[in-house]
């Protein structure tokens, strides 16, 4: 059985009356892709733990199966960070850059090829100043793995850059994963976490959660339990598959790259149809879904969704306000980040009150 190399037991963090999360466990073992979706602030704090610059309030970090108790630099030679913003001596050549970290690690790697992986051939004796923001990024993840780790953990590693960034930075990897290096991602983009791990959790101050993400096969199961839906006459054995993939499918499903997400209905803030395209809005992000308002209008009824408009459904846990902006216009203001403004049909108006109990 493979050993983790890095492993979270019970761990929380308490600071002051805020309590970033609670009851984590979380690991990680060899060749795995992981990547934990969260705001900025706790993924700073999460990735500050990891490196020791901060503390769990209670609970176990290991490496390598050794508790961490604020031993860092006892496993930094076997750990790769990079970061979303950290100091680059701009002034060195891309070749003398990378060359000064594998020298500090006393690593004999072949950095002409790692300049080759980052696809910098041509900039190998320019200074990095000279390089772009992409560049610049690319030279940065390099020098992350120049002294062969054993985990990677990157923040944020494709914010900001390029598409010829994004491609090489997805082949590297899949190379890493391929040598059994394993790769931790922190990012606040959920499309971030879907490209680029097999495994992507969520974590909030409710803990640490995984994400339901299945590879483009699944399209055509997907496609036959809704065939199985729309059967009228089924026999008893039929009925009760039909049951079972209900109870399964009580997640509205969402494309992304080539691989699916299914969000629990409790998770969606909205709904919208904008140009023929179906948009799931969950905290702050938007994902394209293939179900039609009108489908999902039906299947989340009982979950508390209204069709406030032709083009939008909210989930009306999330509504803070109604708010009336002239004698035939209104909207719903959502209890989200955006403060997101839901247009409300008069129409529909007087069916919202009943709901409501207005």
């Amino acid at each position: 059985m493979t050993s983790p190399i890095l492993q979270l037991e019970n761990a929380s963090l308490i600071q002051g009356n805020k309590s970033w999360f609670h009851s984590l466990d979380f690991e990680i073992k060899p060749g795995e892709t992981v990547a934990i979706h969260c705001e900025r602030d706790i993924g700073k704090l999460f990735l500050d733990i990891l490196i020791g610059s901060n503390y769990t309030s209670t609970g176990t970090l290991r490496y390598f199966g050794i508790e961490n108790s604020k031993k860092w630099l006892e496993f930094k030679r076997r750990v790769g960070i990079s970061f979303q913003n950290e100091g680059i001596y701009d002034r060195l050549t891309v070749y003398e850059y990378l060359k000064f970290y594998r020298d500090i690690f006393s690593a004999t790697t072949n950095i002409d090829e790692y300049i080759q992986k980052a696809n910098l051939q041509s900039f190998r004796n320019v200074k990095i100043k000279k390089l772009n923001a992409s560049a610049q990024r690319r030279v940065s993840i390099i020098k992350s793995v120049i002294h062969q780790p054993e985990i990677l953990i990157m923040e944020e590693p494709d914010q900001n850059i390029d598409l010829e960034s994004k491609v090489i930075l997805k082949q590297l990897i899949l190379e890493l994963a391929a040598k059994k290096v394993a790769i931790l991602v922190i990012t606040s983009n959920m499309e971030s976490a879907i490209i680029m791990a097999e495994t992507v959790f969520r974590l909030n101050d409710e803990g640490l959660k995984q994400v339901n993400v299945f590879d483009k096969n699944y399209e055509m199961t997907m496609e036959d339990q809704s065939s199985n839906d729309l059967e009228l006459e089924m026999d008893n054995q039929e009925q009760e598959e039909s049951q079972t993939l209900q109870v399964h499918f009580e997640r509205i499903p969402a494309k992304v790259d080539e691989k699916f997400i299914l969000f629990d209905p409790t998770e969606i803030d909205y709904i919208e149809s904008n140009e023929g395209t179906v948009l799931l809005h969950v905290k702050g992000e938007s994902f394209p879904c293939m179900m039609t308002l009108n489908q999902l209008e039906e299947r989340l009824e009982r979950f508390g969704f209204f069709r406030c408009h032709r083009s939008y459904i909210v989930n009306l846990q999330k509504v803070r306000e109604l708010m009336t902006w002239t004698r035939n216009s209104y909207s719903l203001i959502l209890d989200d980040k955006k403060k997101s403004n839901i247009p409300l049909s008069k129409g529909n108006l007087s069916e919202l009150k009943d709901i409501l109990k207005m």
